[in-house]
């Protein structure tokens, strides 16, 4: 079976996936309601439901309580060698294939065993020079170039970023509070001095916009972990609403009356590369890139990798480790001995 052919089958078969008889809930259904009761990211739950529905079509849409391992091994064994996946993609499928055993079905599977394992590279992260990170900068403006400036300036992810809120930006003391990071962790960041008038005045536009929707009789966002319920007045307070809001409200029947959410990723994916491709750059550059090159020039500024770790948000100093490879010393920082001579 190719991958190819499983997409086409998804979408009309999508409502008889896990359709019971007994008035019971969807088998997928029952997947989106666990993994919000876990608080897992939006992005989470759509790629563990994708994964979840493949495993299905793949095996003639048998439930999965009727399977175990032998057939999750099947699954992980086509998508290694006929797929020919990233180490990264396997394991994304075998992490929600189980959360739907443990969590959902409350299945114990046992050991899942002779799988081909597709392995992980050991790669150096793609980093920009400071005169590259300039150079697109010149291609961008407004909205753009604030966010660009703080994915770099401050080494934000890029969701990161899109979540922002009013309330997080404090331009006085010059920082960024991350709420519910990876790990649903929060930290604290540097806000660069050279965003904070732009910053300030993309504000005064942005709560323009929200006094006008107010007037409608809109004027909404969307808040984390039912807090509309806890603050009733919350999801209309200019402190709640995103730092940059999508053009458009959107009505989304999991979040109820029409909201006004975060710009889409793709925008600013697009912004970055088509920025990059003007200022004849030739490395492959994307958001993530930027939160690299924040991470590499720290160090080379001299800062210690401690301090680096705790403002990217890293859980463990050796993620923020791989930096030290990329120094524009060279690795570990020795010279080279042609640069003696």
């Amino acid at each position: 079976m190719e991958e190819a052919g499983v997409m086409q089958r998804v979408s009309p078969e999508r409502s008889s996936l896990a359709v019971t008889t007994t008035g019971a809930p969807k088998l997928l259904d029952r997947v989106r309601q666990t993994i919000r009761a876990k608080h897992y990211s939006r992005r989470t739950e759509s790629a563990y439901v994708d994964w979840i529905r493949r495993y299905v079509l793949f095996h003639r849409k048998r439930h999965p309580s009727e399977m175990g391992a032998p057939e999750i091994a099947a699954f992980l064994t086509w998508l290694a060698t006929n797929r020919r996946v990233s180490a990264s993609t396997q394991n994304q499928s075998l992490s929600a294939l189980l959360f739907l055993y443990r969590h959902v079905l409350h299945i114990e599977i046992g050991p899942i065993e002779n799988v081909p394992r597709a392995r992980m590279p050991v790669r150096v992260p793609v980093v920009l020079s400071r005169d590259e990170v300039a150079r697109i900068m010149k291609h961008l403006d407004g909205v753009m170039w604030i966010m660009v400036a703080l994915l770099y300036g401050a080494g934000l992810r890029l969701q990161e970023c899109l979540e922002l809120r009013v309330k997080d930006i404090d331009l006085e003391r010059r920082q960024i509070v991350i709420r519910r990071g990876k790990g649903q962790k929060d930290r604290p960041t540097v806000l660069p001095t050279a965003v904070v008038e732009p910053l300030a005045r993309h504000l005064e536009s942005v709560k323009r916009q929200h006094e006008a929707d107010l007037a409608r009789g809109l004027g909404r966002v969307v808040l984390p972990f039912a807090l509309d319920r806890k603050y009733p007045n919350a999801p209309t307070e200019w402190g709640w609403q995103f730092v940059f809001p999508a053009s458009r409200v959107c009505t989304d029947p999991r979040w109820g009356p029409p909201t006004r959410f975060h710009l889409h990723e793709s925008v600013v994916q697009k912004a970055v590369a088509h920025a990059a491709r003007r200022a004849a750059i030739t490395k492959r550059v994307g958001p993530h890139t930027l939160r690299h090159s924040f991470a590499t020039h720290l160090l080379e500024d001299g800062y210690d990798i401690r301090t680096v770790q705790e403002l990217l948000g890293h859980a463990d100093v050796s993620t923020t480790m791989v930096y030290t490879h990329v120094h524009n010393r060279g690795p570990l920082g020795v010279r080279s001995p042609i640069d003696r001579l």
